[in-house]
């Protein structure tokens, strides 16, 4: 109930139905018992001393007999020469009722003891029995019960649009900016979903214009890029054309990382999937890319071919052989790349030894743009998109990527499903 606003709302309309029914029946008591005091037992008790007349002393069972088939009552009759009973069965009930409640009222206004010793006790011919008492009870919990389920569905029904908006809070949370919640009222709730629906439009017009510009900004560098690096080829070899290359190939490898990082969070690109030997193509990409340097590898044989997009996985393992790399200056061994199944998945972990990162940076520097060193140095580190891409890769193959210090050294692993997600 501490955590549930719907249940705290029943809890409060249970408290406040039984204060009133306690109230009401309370109030009522004292009303009807100053009622008895103040005109019923008088009455009845002059009643009672007029049928006791009409008996007579001693008592005559023939108009005992009479009194109660002409009026509603019982009449039992104790004494030295004559016991009698109306209504034994009822005599029972009403002895059993007593003994169960005990503190019930002075009831000698309907017992009567005569000059001749014969003590006379009337009753009513349909008294309320303890077993009735007992369905009442049960009846009034059941009403009670009843009561309450409708009451959370009222409740339910009303809070109905926060289950929508917590719902939609957690998808745009999730960048889902797209999804809108569902107006059900027009009142002080549905306002409100309006409001935070309004809000998300408005943060996804701003990002969608951001990655516009951000994609045209990257398209239209591309163009004096290439034709840089083509004047560059002609420039006299030595360590100014070597040093011009290198900066523009880091240009152009930053370019393609900001279109493929701004396809893939957008949500609009679509995988070019195809059975994959993930094993061959890490085997393809350090030949290509790293070949001349040290890598070490712990291969799983026999791994299942996997539906993937080849060209943005070797983007993936580019990255992150890239980042071991550069941080294994000094290390006591070159970085390791491996594969293992674990149940449905392939895993491939990729690890270095070097120094690793504090901490408190672990779970932002799959963040774009997020780096450990606040001074952002190229000696230390690029721009921060590398892991930011590899986790966009990985959640568009349905998988999952984390980062851990391995100590020494970090380890990211990214868990790739055998089916397609």
């Amino acid at each position: 109930m501490q955590h549930s606003l719907k249940w705290r709302l029943v809890g409060l309309f249970l408290l406040l139905a039984m204060a009133t029914t306690l109230t009401f029946f309370g109030g009522m008591r004292e009303v009807v018992r100053g009622g008895w005091q103040g005109y019923g037992k008088p009455m009845l008790t002059h009643y009672v001393d007029l049928v006791v007349e009409d008996i007579g002393t001693p008592p005559d069972l023939a108009r005992a007999e009479a009194l109660t088939r002409r009026l509603p009552i019982s009449v039992r009759i104790d004494g030295p020469r004559i016991n009698w009973d109306s209504h034994p069965e009822l005599t029972r009930r009403w002895q059993d009722f007593h003994a169960d409640w005990p503190d019930v009222e002075d009831h000698s206004w309907h017992v009567r003891t005569l000059e001749d010793g014969h003590r006379l006790t009337f009753g009513l011919t349909d008294p309320v029995s303890l077993r009735r008492a007992k369905f009442a009870a049960w009846g009034a919990i059941g009403m009670l019960l009843l009561l309450t389920l409708l009451a959370y569905a009222c409740v339910r029904r009303l809070l109905r649009p926060m289950d929508d908006i917590r719902d939609g809070t957690i998808r745009f949370g999730r960048g889902d900016l797209a999804h809108r919640i569902p107006v059900r009222r027009h009142d002080e709730l549905g306002d409100l979903a309006e409001h935070v629906n309004t809000m998300a439009g408005d943060i996804h017009h701003m990002l969608e214009a951001k990655r516009a510009l951000l994609l045209a900004i990257s398209h239209e560098l591309r163009s004096p890029l290439t034709r840089a690096r083509v004047n560059a080829e002609l420039v006299e070899e030595g360590e100014a054309r070597d040093a011009l290359l290198h900066d523009l190939a880091e240009m152009r490898d930053l370019i393609i990382d900001l279109l493929e990082s701004e396809r893939l969070a957008s949500g609009h690109a679509a995988l070019q999937r195809e059975p994959t030997d993930l094993n061959a193509l890490i085997a393809d990409t350090l030949a290509c890319h790293f070949g001349g340097r040290e890598v070490h590898t712990a291969l799983a044989p026999d791994l299942p071919d996997l539906p993937l997009d080849r060209v943005r996985v070797k983007l993936l393992l580019r990255n992150l052989l890239d980042n071991a790399l550069h941080h294994s200056a000094g290390a006591t061994q070159p970085p390791v790349i491996s594969t293992a199944v674990d149940g449905d998945r392939v895993t491939l972990t990729v690890r270095d030894f070097g120094p690793g990162v504090p901490e408190a940076h672990l779970a932002q520097l799959s963040q774009a743009f997020y780096r450990a060193d606040a001074a952002r140095q190229r000696s230390t580190g690029g721009v921060g998109l590398g892991l930011y891409l590899c986790r966009l890769v990985a959640q568009a193959h349905g998988g999952t990527l984390v980062i851990r210090n391995a100590q020494p050294g970090l380890g990211v692993s990214v868990a790739l499903p055998q089916r397609p997600a």
